[in-house]
């Protein structure tokens, strides 16, 4: 495979590009080659990182009406077992029908070969659907679109995607615990991949907080990936210059907050890495421990839940799933409440007495769940300590 050098951490570790951006290279390069009638050897993908990538095509197979192509998976330093497996994507035209108010192209995507499938409800994807997540959705549909509007055409094209090995591969994840069957999932929400080097990401984390107090900030955001970083922007209109990611390590993030000198964290994420706290976990990986059924279920039961609900809350394959079960039920507002709390204790008991830290828990579906007594009030003084800083810098420009 090529030798690529998309860029590096702070670290000196490679960053990779995601099975997403494989397959929407794929469908582009394939795209093109089924309405140029000529041979493409690379392939330009825009990733939503804002990361240009120059991507080889391989395994270029043609047959009447279609083109298929791969384009092979790197994942830098990050180690992971889809890299080097070849993603393929084969495009072909159908006939689309269009709206009277709707001209777009129609881009059907679906999966063959060594791509997973959801078997259980839960997930982004419907039951029966390929695991082919939204963001590399729209990224392959982004793609073949782009091509065909430089060739004039406005019917429809179906997108088939492929994974030699897949299968195989799959059994290594825990895609099959989740009701993923037969293959692999197609992933990623930046296109890039980043090494998940525990040291690595934890002195970032540290550099991060370490630049924010250096600057006069002694209160911020923490959240541990891109889904709370969309709820930070979008929901609570918040200045992203103030929030560290913390990934899975929130414990040693607060840790990190102590050593510092920081006065006050505020913790916001989505209700799947933040009701592991409840139960103590600090590193809410899944490899390190999975309680959140146990902690829901538990709860449920103390707010009144019967033995019915309590069983199916067990069975659930994610939060999501978990919530609606006990919305249903009418037990959200309680249960999430003595979650809160514990959440409260369990971040209180690591802080110690020098480090004010709240917690805001989210679901992309009922928005806020719960926040800690705490989080209006540091919510309220990350406000007024950047408004402070912007008014400090207006005057030193003046």
């Amino acid at each position: 495979m090529g030798n690529y050098e998309i860029g590096r951490t702070r670290s000196g570790l490679r960053l990779g590009f995601t099975t997403g951006s494989c397959a929407a290279a794929a469908a582009k390069a394939a795209a093109g080659m089924l309405f140029s009638g000529e041979e493409i050897r690379q392939v330009r993908l825009m990733t939503p990182k804002g990361i240009e990538l120059y991507l080889d095509v391989e395994e270029i197979s043609r047959s009447s009406g279609s083109v298929r192509c791969g384009v092979r998976k790197y994942s830098g330093d990050d180690p992971d077992v889809t890299d080097g497996l070849l993603v393929c994507a084969e495009v072909k035209k159908e006939k689309a029908e269009h709206s009277s108010q709707d001209n777009e192209i129609r881009v059907r995507i679906s999966g063959g070969a060594g791509v997973g499938r959801v078997t259980r409800p839960g997930l982004e994807q419907a039951v029966g659907e390929a695991a082919v997540n939204k963001v590399p959705r729209r990224m392959i549909r982004e793609a073949v679109c782009e091509v065909c509007k430089i060739y004039g055409y406005t019917g429809g094209i179906h997108v088939t995607l492929t994974i030699p090995d897949g299968e195989q591969a799959a059994e290594k994840t825990f895609n099959p615990r989740l009701g993923i069957l037969g293959g692999l999932s197609i992933l990623g929400t930046t296109g890039i991949v980043e090494p998940m080097s525990e040291k690595a990401l934890t002195d970032t984390i540290y550099l991060e907080m370490k630049v924010l107090r250096d600057n006069g900030h002694s209160y911020c955001f923490v959240t541990p990936g891109n889904y709370g970083i969309d709820f930070l922007k979008e929901e609570m209109g918040i200045d992203l210059s103030l929030a560290v990611k913390c990934s899975n390590y929130i414990g040693e993030t607060v840790d990190d907050a102590r050593l510092l000198g920081m006065k006050g964290i505020l913790l916001v994420g989505h209700a799947g890495k933040l009701v592991k706290l409840a139960a103590g976990v600090m590193n809410t990986h899944s490899r390190q421990a999975d309680c959140r059924m146990e902690v829901l279920a538990a709860h449920a039961a103390m707010a009144g839940a019967d033995r019915n609900t309590v069983t199916q809350i067990m069975g659930c394959i994610n939060t999501t799933e978990a919530i609606r079960i006990i919305k249903e039920r009418k037990l959200l507002v309680p249960v999430m409440s003595t979650v809160t709390e514990r959440i409260r204790e369990a971040l209180r008991r690591r802080a110690g007495e020098n480090l004010t830290v709240g917690a805001v828990m989210f679901s992309t579906e009922e928005g806020v769940l719960g926040k800690t007594e705490e989080a209006d009030a540091l919510l309220e003084q990350i406000r007024r300590e950047r408004s402070a800083a912007c008014h400090d810098a207006d005057k030193d420009t003046v």
